[in-house]
């Protein structure tokens, strides 16, 4: 028997805690999310581990937001790899990858899959 699992949605913060362009940082349980506010973009928000696999440090949600090749990323501010906002990936060593989250907004809520 397949059982199929709600995805359940958790507040996270407010819209208000975003910064439009830029990242913050968000405690899930005891993981660092790196929360981006890209209203132009299709999604709006995107979140992904705050932890750089490569720098060793919880400093994602400090890099610099841009677009490589057509791709959303964040640019870490310790060695500058590119990190895929949508899924992940190091743009610079496919076989480094960060987990991402599914989060939306809902009014002023900004709301993340458990």
């Amino acid at each position: 028997m397949h059982v199929v699992r709600k995805t359940q949605w958790l507040p996270l913060c407010k819209k208000r805690d975003l910064v439009e362009g830029s990242g913050v940082c968000a405690l899930v349980g005891n993981a660092q999310v790196a929360l981006f506010y890209l209203p132009q973009e299709e999604g709006g928000i995107f979140a992904l581990n705050n932890h750089d696999p490569i720098a060793g440090a919880n400093v994602l949600s400090r890099g610099i937001v841009g677009d490589v090749g057509g791709r959303l990323v964040v640019a870490s501010p310790i060695y500058k790899q590119h990190f895929d906002l949508t899924n992940g990936e190091c743009l610079e060593q496919n076989e480094v990858q960060v987990t991402t989250y599914n989060v939306r907004l809902e009014g002023d809520d900004v709301l993340i899959a458990n």
